[in-house]
C-alpha cells in the first residue's frame, strides 16, 4: 500500500489520520477497487448502522476543485472503531466520465448529517489521471444476417478503419443496414468516453417500421439514461446482445443512446412493414 504524508489532523471529537492506500488504474466508466488504511484520530468512537451512521465515501472533482460526483460509493465500517484505533477497509470506485485529469478525495461521512471535512477533518486527495475506457480505436461488424452489397458499400465508407482481429469492441448489424459515414467514429468516441455499450439511431425506410421504432429516431441527441434498450450496438469484449424489436439489443446499464450516429434500414431486409 502507498504510504500517506503527514497531513493536518484536528482535535477534537472527529478526526481522520490517512494512513495508506491502494488503487487501481481509472479507466472512464470502470469501476474498480481501492483499499484504504486510516486511524480514528478524534475522541468519538465511529459507528456504522448499515448504510447509515459512519460510512467511508469519496467525492470525484476537478484541477479547480469543482465537484463532478459528489456521492461516490459508500462502505460501512465492519465493527465501531474506538479513538485511537486502526481499520482498513476495501470498497468500490467508479470512474468519472470523460478520462482526463480529476481530484479524488476521500472522506468519512456521518450519513445524513455531515461530511467529516465540513467539521474541520482532512480528506485525501488524490490528483489522477483518469483514462479513456479503451486503448486502440479497432472496431469489427457482425452482421446478423447476410452481407449485402448496400452494407459493403456503407462499411468501406467508414471514417475510422474496421478490423475483423484483435478488436476492441463489435457493432452489431443486420441485412440491410446501412450505417452513415461517421458511424464508427461516434462509437468509438462513446468507447473511450467509458461506455460499454453504444447504439446509433435509426432510420428506417418502411412507414410502419418509422412507428414502431420512433424511439430510436434520429435527432434525440446523446443520451446516457435512454429509458429503451439500444438497438444495433456497439459492445466492449466480453459484452453479447439479447434481441429486442427483432434486432440485436443491449437493456443492462452503462450504455449510450447517440443519436448522432445514424443507421438506415431498408424495408427489404425482412422486418414487418406498414
Amino acid at each position: 500500500m502507498q504510504q500517506v504524508g503527514e497531513h493536518a489532523v484536528p482535535a477534537g471529537p472527529l478526526a481522520v489520520r490517512w494512513l495508506a492506500y491502494e488503487l487501481a488504474e481509472q479507466r472512464s466508466g470502470v469501476t474498480t477497487k481501492a483499499r484504504l488504511r486510516l486511524q480514528n484520530a478524534g475522541t468519538a468512537p465511529w459507528r456504522s448502522r448499515g448504510r447509515e451512521g459512519v460510512q467511508l465515501a469519496y467525492h470525484w472533482l476537478d484541477p479547480l476543485g469543482n465537484a463532478i460526483v459528489w456521492d461516490g460509493d459508500r462502505v460501512a465500517f465492519p465493527r465501531t472503531v474506538e479513538p485511537g484505533q486502526e481499520v482498513e477497509l476495501e470498497t468500490t470506485v467508479a470512474a468519472p466520465r470523460p478520462p482526463g485529469s480529476y481530484r479524488l478525495a476521500f472522506d468519512l461521512v456521518e450519513e445524513f448529517r455531515f461530511w467529516f471535512a465540513e467539521v474541520g477533518s482532512e480528506t485525501l486527495d488524490l490528483p489522477l489521471d483518469v483514462r479513456p475506457r479503451i486503448d486502440a480505436r479497432r472496431l469489427a461488424v457482425r452482421v446478423h444476417g447476410a452481407m449485402d452489397p448496400e452494407l459493403e458499400t456503407a462499411l468501406a465508407a467508414q471514417q475510422e478503419a474496421l478490423v475483423a482481429d484483435d478488436a476492441v469492441a463489435v457493432a452489431h448489424l443486420v441485412t440491410g443496414s446501412a450505417p452513415a459515414p461517421d458511424w464508427s467514429r461516434l462509437l468509438l468516441d462513446a468507447h473511450e468516453e467509458g461506455y460499454a455499450a453504444v447504439g446509433p439511431a435509426l432510420e428506417p425506410a418502411g412507414r410502419g417500421d418509422r412507428k414502431r421504432l420512433a424511439a430510436w429516431a434520429p435527432g434525440g441527441g446523446r443520451n446516457p439514461h435512454f429509458p429503451a434498450p439500444v438497438l444495433l450496438p456497439s459492445l466492449l469484449e466480453g459484452l453479447e446482445p439479447v434481441e429486442h424489436e427483432g434486432l440485436p439489443a443491449y437493456a443492462r446499464p452503462d450504455r449510450l443512446f447517440e443519436g448522432r450516429a445514424v443507421v438506415r434500414l431498408r424495408s427489404r431486409s425482412g422486418r414487418p412493414t406498414g
